[in-house]
């Protein structure tokens, strides 16, 4: 057989979570066709010598429901080994949708994940309605990538009960019935699941409340029996569980969210990490997952490798002096004229005699969150950090920002403004607000090593005025694996497992995930010497000129969809293999 690709030399970590060994792997027709020696001749050959082989990185959580519709690339995912991509998470999304309807789901996509409306308004394509329909219009489209969609439930309820939806009126029978037929409507044509989101955070850009947000327990299990006997599909949920608010609304929501899962009958994901108002929050909710699981629900728990936090900087949606009165006649010009304009000294001297004035509130798109951190600054600095490249996501508190000036005795906010001037205003200040509890890392690998966690919450695609942690493959092979000195690390071979074997089994995948025979040879080869993460910057290169922020890797040596190259050494190849996942038969025919 003359195979049409051969990498050769590498140790191949096949997904299992074992140590690696040391194999040629041959592709054929865009499947692994022999793992070995691998004898035959090839068209084209991969020199792996001294590098690592895995299968493809899938990522069960992003948001790149719009971008999926005009990008064929989906960067900065791709620049991580990431080859199928999962969307829909939290609820948010834009299928099923009415043409009245349209700017109601680009507000909350714009609030919710930080997607800015001018670029979806003028990217998205709207080529759909049903749900259905917009999956056929993502697999007409050619892409780098794999992608597969979640039924997100926002907009789901929007078409259902129009305005009644975006006021939080509570569904009736015959909603909900509706809810439930379309939902299984989506999943015989493919979708891969249902998601739901019950954030406090999460607001529209008008500040509304997101439709699902105090969706009732019933509508919940009315939608989730649309699973009702289908072997495969999952059900995804974020929430904050009330615990702030007491025992009582803690057991009260948890009951909620089980229900949900259990309705399904499906393996179930939720969000899990430490946050500083409720530090044992996460302990609790390991404890209620086990419990869940003993009653025989397939409860997974997403975890990301690192903090969970925003940039702050005068490229970003937010920085220290966005409510400052001084700051607001200039928000709108360019970053260079910003700068000119802070280096006047005049200026300077001016705004550190303010204070911020709140911003969020009724018809406001700021979240609450910017004026809390405004009014506890002195606090929250402490866990203000400059990356440095290679960015460190795991500095100790006396590297942060609030420290180093308060050891230069120079007030805070003046510390704050010169920093955000380094590299002419390109600085980007790292704020991690969750994982970050007294140094929590040890609690974050903790959840990470739990065997009922899962690796997620990149949110590749949203956020991207303020966070970029579609990194987090890369962070958690180099800083896990690697690099990190201050405590114990993750064997690589239970690392690439994480990103790999773990994912494809959550999801159903079976065509995919590990390197075997059969399988779709989604594959990358990675120069573990070289790998890392490059520190985030800004680019405006999303419709209508939005700005996102990127982060590119080194030590990628390739990055294989069904047998092609799609990136040698960070840069794209040009060929665009990605499908379209569709759940359930059509699904699995490569891996039969």
């Amino acid at each position: 057989m003359t195979y049409d690709l051969k990498i050769v030399g590498g140790t191949v970590f096949d997904g299992g979570g074992e140590a690696g060994m040391l194999a040629n792997v041959a592709v054929k027709d865009g499947l692994i066709v022999d793992i070995g020696e691998c004898p035959g001749p090839a068209r084209q050959t991969i020199d792996a010598a001294g590098q690592i082989v895995t299968a493809g990185f899938i990522d069960i959580h992003t948001h790149y429901d719009g971008q999926a519709s005009w990008d064929e690339e989906l960067q900065p995912s791709i620049n991580h080994g990431i080859t199928t991509a999962v969307m829909g998470n939290c609820g948010v999304g834009f299928a099923p949708v009415r043409v009245e309807d349209h700017d109601k789901l680009v507000s909350l996509m714009e609030g919710v994940e930080d997607i800015p409306g001018t670029a979806l308004h003028e990217g998205l394509t709207w080529d759909w309605e049903s749900f259905p329909e917009y999956m056929d219009a993502l697999a007409a489209m050619p892409r780098t990538i794999n992608i597969a969609a979640m039924v997100p439930h926002d907009p789901l309820r929007v078409y259902v009960m129009g305005d009644r939806a975006v006021f939080s009126e509570p569904a009736n029978d015959s909603d909900i019935a509706e809810m439930r037929r379309l939902t299984r409507e989506a999943l015989l044509a493919g979708a891969i699941g249902f998601a739901t989101g019950r954030s406090d955070v999460h607001r529209s850009s008008e500040g509304e409340w997101t439709p699902g947000s105090e969706a009732t327990r019933a509508e919940l299990t009315g939608i989730a029996e649309a699973f009702d006997g289908l072997d495969y599909g999952v059900v995804q949920a974020v929430s904050d569980f009330n615990l702030e608010r007491g025992e009582e609304d803690f057991d009260d929501e948890w009951s909620i969210v089980a229900d949900y899962a259990k309705a399904s009958g499906r393996p179930f994901s939720f969000s899990l990490m430490q946050r500083d108002f409720a530090p044992q929050q996460w302990l609790k909710l390991i404890e209620r997952s086990e419990a869940l699981k003993a009653e025989g629900v397939d409860i997974r728990m997403q975890v990301a490798p690192r903090g969970i936090g925003v940039f702050l900087g005068l490229q970003c949606t937010f920085h220290p002096f966005v409510g400052y009165p001084s700051y607001q006649p200039i928000a709108e010009l360019s970053l260079e004229e910003r700068v000119a304009k802070f280096r006047d000294p005049e200026f300077k001297r001016q705004i550190l005699s303010e204070k911020h004035v709140p911003m969020a509130g009724e018809g406001s798109s700021v979240p609450p969150l910017v004026d809390m951190l405004m009014e506890f600054i002195d606090m929250a600095a402490g866990k203000f950090f400059q990356l440095g490249s290679p960015p460190d996501y795991e500095q100790t508190p006396d590297h942060s920002i609030g420290a180093r000036a308060k050891a230069a005795d120079i007030p805070l906010m003046e510390y704050l403004y010169d920093t955000m001037l380094e590299r002419d205003g390109q600085e980007l200040i790292y704020f991690p607000i969750y994982n970050y509890t007294e140094m929590s890392y040890e609690n974050v690998l903790s959840m990470m090593e739990h065997p009922q966690a899962i690796a997620g919450l990149s949110d590749g695609g949203a956020h991207v005025g303020t966070v970029c942690d579609a990194s987090n493959s890369t962070y958690l092979l180099t800083h896990w694996t690697r690099d990190r000195t201050r405590g114990r690390q993750i064997e690589l071979g239970k690392a690439v497992r994480m990103l790999t074997g773990t994912q494809a089994d959550y999801l159903g995948m079976s065509d995919r995930g590990y390197v075997k025979v059969g399988l779709k040879a989604d594959l990358n080869v990675i120069n573990m010497a070289t790998l890392q993460a490059e520190p985030p910057h800004m680019v405006r290169d999303l419709p209508a000129g939005g700005q996102r922020l990127l982060q590119g890797a080194t030590g990628y040596t390739a990055t294989i969809v069904a047998g092609e190259v799609v990136m040698v050494n960070g840069i794209l190849t040009g060929t665009r293999p990605g499908q379209f996942y569709r759940a359930g038969g059509a699904g699995h025919i490569a891996a039969e």
